[in-house]
Formats: C-alpha cells, sequence, structure tokens
C-alpha cells in the first residue's frame, strides 16, 4: 500500500455561499463527507483526516536564518487555500485518485492527489 495525502482546496474564508447553495447543501456536504469518512474506515483505507481553520488564521514561520521571522497570514497570496485533508492507503494510484473523486463529490471541493515521499525516495535523491 502506498500513502497518499488528498488535500482539500476551497476559498480564503468559507460560508455558505462559497462553494455551497444553501445552508441545506452545506450541512449535506458534511454529511456526504462523513458518510465518506466511514467508507475509507470500513475498507481500511482511512489513516487521518481533518479539517483546517480559515486560511486568515495562519501564521507563518520562517526559521532558517539567526533568529525565526514569524508572519500573521498564509505562506502564499492565493485565491484557494487548503481547507482540509485525508491521509489515505491506497493499492495504487489509480485506486486513490478514484476515492479523490468521491471525496471530491462529498465535501464538494477540488482534492489534489500526493503520494508521501518514501525513506527509499529521499535515499535515491542521495546517491551519486
Amino acid at each position: 500500500m502506498t500513502r497518499y495525502m488528498l488535500s482539500v482546496f476551497g476559498p480564503r474564508e468559507r460560508d455558505v455561499t462559497n462553494g455551497y447553495g444553501s445552508v441545506e447543501d452545506f450541512r449535506q456536504s458534511f454529511a456526504d463527507t462523513g458518510e465518506f469518512n466511514a467508507k475509507l474506515e470500513r475498507e481500511g483505507k482511512f489513516v487521518f483526516a481533518d479539517g483546517l481553520a480559515e486560511a486568515g488564521t495562519a501564521t507563518t514561520v520562517d526559521g532558517q536564518g539567526d533568529a525565526p521571522v514569524i508572519t500573521d497570514g498564509p505562506y502564499l497570496e492565493a485565491k484557494e487555500y487548503l481547507g482540509g485533508f485525508w491521509v489515505i492507503d491506497a493499492i495504487d494510484l489509480d485506486e486513490a485518485l478514484a476515492l479523490a473523486a468521491e471525496g471530491s463529490k462529498a465535501c464538494r471541493g477540488v482534492v489534489e492527489v500526493r503520494p508521501f515521499q518514501t525513506e527509499a525516495d529521499l535515499r535515491s535523491l542521495l546517491e551519486p
């Protein structure tokens, strides 16, 4: 099995008018997402999932210099931000993409799929 992160992107600030047609659709999205999570758990694919607070609540820390530089707000200015995610185990990319399509439909958001980097991946970068 390979571990994948399914990242859900959405507007900087969320409310029922951003991506949801009505309060009822907003509530249904939460119910559908809960059902999707339960399916992942039943099938042994679920590792972890959660939603994030609005992007405006972020604090960016750059600790590369002599003293850390702390800035209020997200690292990048963009139209859409990471709003939540799933970490799943999937047989291969095709399965991860199929699950991402289901998750996208449930949460009514665009989902990016990325495999986790393995120790072997890192070793191959260091070898001549």
